[in-house]
């Protein structure tokens, strides 16, 4: 019998691109819209309704209205807005954090899904919080560079005019009033006992994205020096199929650059350690619309189906 799924918001960028992700499947019903009631609310919640898991892909306020309209307690939604990620009784779309993030996800009938920052950010940080390497009160920063498809149909179509400003064509720093949406879920999932500072920067490119957390050897636990941070990463993950701990100096291969659309196209995310003894970078590079988005919610819904996690993604 065939999962019956609705995707509520399916013209976006995330939408389109789960929708994807669905072609070829054989386990899978998808609940079709017609364009002119894609905005109709009594439309949405009939599809909400009649679908065994429906896919949210839609600004904070109607993602909110669209779990208000599910009546039928056998849906099961996943939610790729910002609205429910450090809600009580959401399950947070990490499974690779830990075995209760992963058992959570495949019983919960709510999951959220990680924003791409975010994603970067925690898969840096929630292992050396959870390890006790970082101390929680450990100021940290972090930057990052992301394609433009990350800030939605508006913003791609600025930069894929033809006739733009010049200033696209250079790097673009933003958030600049430290007020990021991610920065929520960046302290509350790592419990740090404060939120980062971080500096996002939107980049002339689609998609991909480069995340670095900096650190002071010194003002970690026991000082570890690279080496042994990799080491610690290579053995938190070890055996996660979308988590690569990239081998110890492998920049080198690249003369020494991180590409920030090395792996777009892709569903998982790399991670490098570099730096001295003295000053440790932890960097995560992966599709701001794979495991950024898109790829990280389809892997949400396999965990719930009980299949492969990786089926109808690019590993």
């Amino acid at each position: 019998m065939k999962t019956k799924i609705f995707i509520d918001g399916s013209e976006g960028t995330t939408g389109l691109r789960i929708y994807e992700r669905f072609a070829g499947r054989d386990d899978i019903e998808l609940l079709p819209i017609d364009a002119k009631l894609r905005k109709d609310t009594a439309e949405r919640k009939r599809l909400i309704n009649e679908s065994d898991i429906t896919f949210l892909c839609l600004p904070d306020e109607a993602a909110r209205e669209s779990v208000s309209l599910a009546e039928n307690e056998k849906v099961r939604i996943i939610d790729t807005s910002t609205a429910h990620r450090t809600e009580p009784g959401w399950a947070y779309g990490f499974p690779e954090l830990s075995a209760g993030h992963r058992e959570a996800i495949r019983n919960s009938k709510r999951i959220a899904v990680p924003g791409c920052y975010a994603t970067g950010f925690i898969t840096a940080v929630y292992p050396l919080t959870a390890g006790g390497i970082l101390p929680k009160d450990y100021p940290v920063s972090a930057f990052a560079m992301s394609g433009y498809s990350g800030a939605g149909k508006k913003t791609i179509a600025v930069y894929e005019a033809a006739e733009r400003d010049k200033e696209l064509d250079a790097p673009r720093e933003y958030a600049l009033s430290q007020s990021h949406k991610h920065l929520k879920e960046m302290q509350k999932v790592t419990g740090l006992e404060r939120k980062p500072l971080f500096s996002p920067i939107i980049c002339d490119y689609y998609s991909g994205m480069l995340l670095t957390v900096p650190l002071y050897a010194d003002m970690l636990s026991g000082t570890p020096a690279p080496e042994a941070v990799h080491a610690f990463f290579a053995d938190y993950y070890g055996g996660e199929k979308f988590v690569k701990v990239m081998p110890f100096g492998k920049e080198a291969d690249y003369n020494g650059f991180l590409s920030g659309n090395a792996c777009s196209g892709w569903d998982g995310i790399e991670i490098y350690v570099t730096g001295n003894e003295e000053r440790i970078l932890v960097s995560t590079r992966f599709d701001n619309l794979g495991k950024g988005a898109s790829g990280a919610a389809v892997q949400c819904l396999n965990i719930m189906l009980g299949c492969e996690e990786e089926k109808g993604l690019q590993l």
